[in-house]
């Protein structure tokens, strides 16, 4: 495993793999593939894409605002990608925070393992 730039190459991998797995963002909202492209055009210097055997995206992980966006992809899931890509990043990026929903545990227990503590509970009507 290794964290690379992320490339424009990229920038459909994390597309797809947004959509995908959509349900454990705290922000599930559509958004099309020009709206990618301009976050990704803004954003991309702060994200970063884990590739399996040299080539093979499995996952990726940045910050906006200093919040963590990271996800896996499922074919890679369960086997230590996520703490590998959080590990890694946390060397360069001390500041930073991840906003998780109650009911992703896997999250949870991702950012748990890697040293987040539970600081605030967000209330929402």
């Amino acid at each position: 495993m290794e964290l690379v730039k992320c490339y424009k190459k990229y920038w459909p991998f994390i597309y797809s793999l947004r959509k995908e797995v959509k349900e454990g963002f705290i922000n599930q909202d559509d958004f099309s593939l020009e709206e990618h492209k301009t976050f990704m055009s803004k954003n991309h210097k702060n994200y970063q894409i884990c590739l399996m055997f040299g080539c093979v995206p499995a996952g990726f992980i940045g910050t906006v605002e200093g919040d963590i966006r990271i996800a896996v992809c499922p074919l890679f899931q369960n086997q230590g990608v996520g703490k590998f890509m959080l590990n890694t990043f946390l060397e360069d990026n001390k500041k930073i925070q991840a906003k998780v929903k109650i009911e992703n545990k896997a999250s949870l227990k991702l950012f748990e393992s890697c040293g987040f503590t539970k600081k605030y509970y967000i209330l929402e009507p």
